[in-house]
């Protein structure tokens, strides 16, 4: 996994949903939420680019980063 820029929506706490992000130079919108859910060190997503690409997205609250991999 490696860190990225995301720009998420935040409504009664931060990093309650991704909408776009920029990883290895290239800038994602996110087309869709396909799953969330609670990891032990914060929210986490697995969301469809609009490129079609997939990834998760997990935010580590402690450690105030996000961190990404590509999903098959």
């Amino acid at each position: 996994m490696t860190d990225i820029k995301v720009q998420c929506y935040s409504g009664h706490r931060y990093a309650q949903e991704p909408r776009s992000f920029t990883w290895q130079g290239r800038h994602y919108q996110v087309a869709q939420i396909e799953q969330r859910w609670q990891a032990p060190e914060g929210p986490a997503f697995r969301v469809r680019a609009g490129s079609g690409d997939r990834f998760e997205l997990w935010y580590n609250e402690s450690a105030d980063r996000w961190l990404i991999r590509e999903a098959a």
